[in-house]
């Protein structure tokens, strides 16, 4: 089997959740509490897409501004990245717009999904599916999937999509 790897940026604020994602997705384990990121932290994740073994290198970036500066070097090499936002937080909402330009400075075609976590928490939600559909539309991002790292709901989705959608641009799995 062809072995292929593929990095994956994860962006968006701080405390939206994406380094419960990444944990959620490899390691099958909800995580109760987190510190925030500094810098950049990495996971992997080998998965069989046939006729490829997939290493997926898990780029977990800091959403905190004051390391805003070394994104630039994170994002070198990227394959594709996924934008989480918060759907209690506006904020984190409204800041997918800096994050999407922030990637398109650097890589003008590079796959983004955008990802509304914390769906578990859908009685505090501050950004319906319309709106995160539109968002998605809007930045030309790839899609627009609803997770929960606390349930698992729709975690492993959102890496099947955006890893197939690569793999086929690249010609190197055939689109179903």
């Amino acid at each position: 089997m062809k072995q292929i790897v593929l990095k994956l940026l994860m962006l968006g604020d701080g405390g939206v959740g994406k380094t419960t994602f990444l944990h959620r997705y490899v390691k099958r384990t909800f995580l109760d509490s987190t510190t925030m990121t500094i810098g950049v932290e990495f996971l992997t994740k080998q998965i069989m897409l046939d006729p490829l073994v997939c290493q997926l290198v898990l780029w977990d970036i800091t959403g905190q501004q004051r390391f805003r500066h070394l994104i630039e070097q994170y994002m070198k090499g990227a394959s594709c990245a996924l934008i989480l936002f918060d759907i209690t937080n506006m904020t984190s909402f409204v800041n997918i717009g800096k994050w999407i330009s922030l990637v398109r400075k650097y890589y003008e075609h590079l796959p983004v999904i955008l990802i509304a976590a914390k769906c578990d928490l859908e009685e505090f939600s501050m950004v319906g599916d319309l709106l995160g559909q539109k968002t998605q539309k809007r930045f030309g991002m790839i899609d627009y999937v609803k997770t929960s790292s606390k349930t698992g709901l729709n975690v492993d989705l959102a890496f099947e999509k955006i890893t197939k959608h690569v793999l086929e641009s690249k010609n190197l799995i055939l689109k179903r």
